[in-house]
């Protein structure tokens, strides 16, 4: 088994979109600002602007972060910050709003303009903006790469899957549990991923389908066709079970939670009505492994979920789902496969 596999989810697959959501689930995160950007310049793409000055980014910018310092004070690392003491200022109301896009201009985009279109150590294939700091003008020039996202069936979820990552990362700062002990809980009801903390109390992180979707580059788990987490379309995808949920307390004996963010994938309609609680054929077993591991390699408590309920590295993990599988498919001696399907990238 490949051991970079969020180098080969990102190298398998160069299209726009695949970079993009590279950068939002595999870059690094020393602060949440990234994210903010990112959200700002999905709001560039909307607007079809193809140059912004940062005074006119700070806008969006700074709503993005105020906006969460208002339900996790912690975004980043570092001890302290300029930018993010101004912004509470604001939300304290010490600030006013032409303060603080003066604050965020001058201090909000220090280190991520620059590093946001870089990950594993190097910049991405295709830009989408260029930096022009000519004295005090600054500003960025949007490319054609950035505005040719809108054109693709994927653009309409990058909204929710930044938001979904930010606030699983935020969840990770902010939490007082041991990672060893952390388990992020599914609610099949509201399609929520939650936690409890030591006084049992719960925390909703994100929509299941949301936080799913991009590490599954949008596409149904075992036809790769377009799958849609939009609420309320009647195309919206399933949150299915990949081994079937039904022999739950058989797996439980042997040590695996079925509900556990380990099992879940995202599909279409279609194959939702055809697979039932058949057992998947063996090839997508490692899919699954892989897509798991996309998880453990972007660093968020799916992750240490994932770590806890299958094991601490990479061995472990795949002797784990091929003992459950095994298990699964002793019980129902039947395995499936799509009618159609398209070809896979991971």
């Amino acid at each position: 088994m490949d051991n970079d596999l969020d180098i080969e989810f990102q190298e398998n697959d160069v299209s726009l979109e695949t970079q993009w959501r590279s950068l939002i689930l595999f870059g690094r995160n020393s602060a949440t600002y990234k994210f903010a950007f990112a959200k700002s310049l999905l709001d560039i793409i909307n607007e079809e602007k193809t140059r912004v000055s940062l005074s006119d980014l700070s806008v969006p910018f700074s709503k993005y972060i105020t906006d969460h310092l208002l339900i996790s004070d912690k975004q980043g690392n570092s001890k302290s910050s300029k930018f993010l003491d101004y912004c509470r200022s604001f939300n304290k109301g010490e600030l006013s709003v032409d303060e603080l896009h003066y604050y965020t201009e001058k201090y909000g985009f220090v280190n991520v303009v620059d590093a946001f279109q870089n990950i594993n150590g190097g910049r991405i294939n295709d830009l989408f903006y260029e930096k022009n700091y000519n004295g005090k003008n600054k500003e960025i020039i949007v490319t054609d790469n950035l505005l040719k996202l809108k054109d693709n069936f994927h653009f309409i979820s990058f909204e929710n899957e930044v938001e979904a990552r930010w606030n699983l990362v935020e969840t990770a700062w902010n939490i007082n549990v041991n990672p060893k002990l952390l388990e992020v809980k599914y609610d099949k009801k509201g399609s929520i991923f939650y936690i409890e903390n030591n006084l049992n109390k719960r925390r909703d992180i994100t929509s299941v389908r949301d936080a799913l979707n991009g590490y599954q580059k949008g596409k149904c788990f075992y036809s790769f066709q377009n799958i849609s987490i939009e609420k309320g379309s009647e195309n919206v995808c399933h949150v299915d079970h990949f081994l079937p949920h039904r022999n739950k307390e058989i797996h439980y004996k042997y040590g695996a939670n079925l509900d556990g963010v380990w099992n879940l994938v995202l599909i279409n309609n279609d194959v939702h009505r055809t697979k039932g609680t058949k057992v998947p054929h063996l090839k997508y077993l490692k899919r699954l492994y892989n897509r798991n591991e996309f998880y453990i390699k972007s660093k968020h408590p799916l992750a240490e979920t994932i770590i806890n309920q299958t094991g601490d590295n990479k061995y472990k993990r795949r002797d784990f789902l091929q003992k459950h599988y095994d298990l699964a498919y002793n019980v129902e001696l039947v395995k499936w496969k799509p009618k159609i399907e398209l070809p896979g990238t991971f």
